[in-house]
């Protein structure tokens, strides 16, 4: 390949064996976080401006960070005139961009501003080659990504899609749904157990440190479910559930349904009476939530929110003395300064692993803003180094801009400090290659979110993985849910690759081009 820069870049053998295929048919490819699907999106990217000298290719990506990263990518490895790699985003003014379009061979973009520039008639993409949807597992419901393949298949001349996930979603449908909005024909997945990827790959290790709820959490716990059952009881009762252990994604989709049946104009006030008690189900099923795997400081500040409330609904959850209770209880954990046990035991084991090593960087997980700044604070406390990752500010809330986020990521890899508290923004697509151990504060039922956690170590050297989990809790719960679905997953996903790469018979392959190392 004359524009790939093959004395800077050596393609592993398993990425040139997936760029085979992508090169033929619009592909999914299913790779471990951190194990170069970047790569393949540069081969297939390459050979498709060769092949056709005259076009453009697109590589779409869900956030600015990440788009920029694959801008990188180009400049770094090919012999393509820098000012033709460009980035645009929504920042870029739309006459600007419509000029940049014209002038670049290599874009990369987020899919919204590329939706917005086709619907306002400043793109076509008639003479592009190939799109990168990276993060593809997005591509469902009416996510931008579905929009441009859609119009990238009906004008392109010669069309090619490839599309790039650590994990498609749990469920024969949710992969299906993707293959369907992307046009997928064929699927690659590769996983540490593969011969091809083995050698490539830093070994894990994995760690399963559980700790007890303590009896006063089992008090509140108890008062909670009490009124919680109470909800459930009526609405199986009144035929609007089938099982009295519902979980919180199915209530929400409850919700849902009863407000549809509203707006249409249903005069049945069972509907009515129904969304109130699933509203308060879903509350009391969140407060739950918070309680086991999170502590006592996000449970009283979501009291504190019910509290002052002026909806009627929560009005009348506060005035039901089992709930009054749990609210006592909660404050006086509180004001004696009690948290959950987690936190004690994740101190624990963060001092454990910079006595083996001072120089360690460690990566905690965690789902809630509150839990985040408690385990800085707590790490601050006892002299260890820490910063916080999360993502931009929604209206007047604290947030880190993505300027910020790079930096504090460029000061975690060059040791700057040695614990980065990560929202889910420290999940995905964003570039932490110097991390030596992985922290699940808490689990998550998701299997994407899973394996994008697990891909943040073992990058370039040899990682470890730490579950911290509440015994017998949700905690446990979303634990063993996300492993099924992950086991699920890629059974359905291998399924898939056997089904359709053994029918592809390249004219041409890619190794002709270049050799691995």
């Amino acid at each position: 390949m004359d524009l790939l820069r093959t004395d800077l870049i050596q393609p592993r053998e398993y990425q040139l064996k997936i760029a085979e295929t992508a090169s033929t048919k619009n592909t999914l490819v299913v790779l471990p976080t951190g194990t170069g699907k970047t790569i393949i999106s540069l081969l297939v990217g390459v050979q498709r401006l060769e092949k056709y000298p005259d076009s453009k290719i697109l590589i779409a990506s869900p956030t600015r960070p990440l788009s920029a990263q694959h801008k990188k990518t180009f400049e770094n490895f090919t012999r393509i005139n820098p000012e033709e790699i460009v980035l645009i985003t929504g920042r870029i003014n739309p006459e600007k961009r419509k000029e940049m379009y014209k002038k670049a061979k290599v874009i990369a973009a987020t899919p919204q501003c590329i939706q917005n520039d086709l619907k306002n008639g400043r793109l076509t993409l008639e003479n592009f080659s190939f799109i990168t949807f990276d993060e593809s597992h997005r591509a469902v419901k009416d996510y931008a990504y579905t929009y441009v393949a859609r119009k990238y298949m009906e004008q392109a001349k010669n069309p090619l899609i490839l599309a790039l996930t650590a994990s498609p979603g749990g469920s024969f449908e949710k992969i299906e749904e993707i293959k369907k909005n992307l046009f997928i024909e064929a699927v690659e997945i590769r996983t540490e157990l593969d011969e091809d990827m083995k050698k490539y790959v830093q070994p894990i290790s994995k760690d399963w440190v559980y700790v007890d709820l303590p009896e006063d959490f089992k008090k509140i716990k108890v008062l909670l479910e009490e009124r919680l059952k109470e909800n459930l009881f009526w609405l199986r009762d009144h035929n609007f559930l089938q099982t009295l252990r519902p979980t919180k994604k199915s209530l929400l989709m409850l919700q849902e349904k009863f407000s549809q049946k509203m707006m249409e104009g249903s005069r049945d006030y069972s509907f009515m009476w129904a969304i109130i008690r699933v509203v308060e189900a879903i509350k009391i099923e969140h407060a739950l939530e918070l309680l086991e795997t999170q502590g006592v400081s996000p449970l009283l500040e979501f009291f504190e929110k019910i509290k002052s409330s002026k909806r009627r609904s929560d009005k009348e959850l506060i005035r039901d003395p089992r709930i009054r209770e749990a609210i006592k209880i909660t404050e006086d954990l509180y004001s004696r300064g009690i948290e959950h046990p987690k936190l004690e035991k994740l101190l624990y084991i963060v001092k454990d692993l910079l006595r083996e090593n001072p120089s360690n960087r460690i990566i905690v997980f965690a789902n809630y803003r509150s839990t985040i700044d408690k385990i800085n604070e707590l790490m601050r406390k006892n002299g260890i180094k820490s910063e916080i990752l999360i993502g931009q500010a929604i209206k007047k809330g604290k947030g880190l801009t993505q300027q910020q986020q790079i930096e504090t990521i460029k000061r975690f890899a060059s040791g700057d400090f040695n614990v980065l508290i990560g929202s889910q923004i420290s999940e995905e697509g964003l570039d932490l290659v110097a991390s030596h151990a992985a922290i699940f504060y808490d689990q998550v039922s998701s299997p994407i979110r899973v394996i994008q956690r697990r891909g943040r170590v073992g990058r370039q050297i040899p990682g470890r993985v730490i579950f911290l989990i509440t015994k017998s809790t949700r905690d446990e719960a979303f634990f063993w849910s996300s492993y099924q679905k992950e086991k699920k997953m890629k059974k359905i996903v291998y399924s898939m690759k056997e089904r359709t790469t053994k029918k592809i018979k390249p004219k041409k392959s890619l190794l002709d081009w270049i050799k691995p190392d």
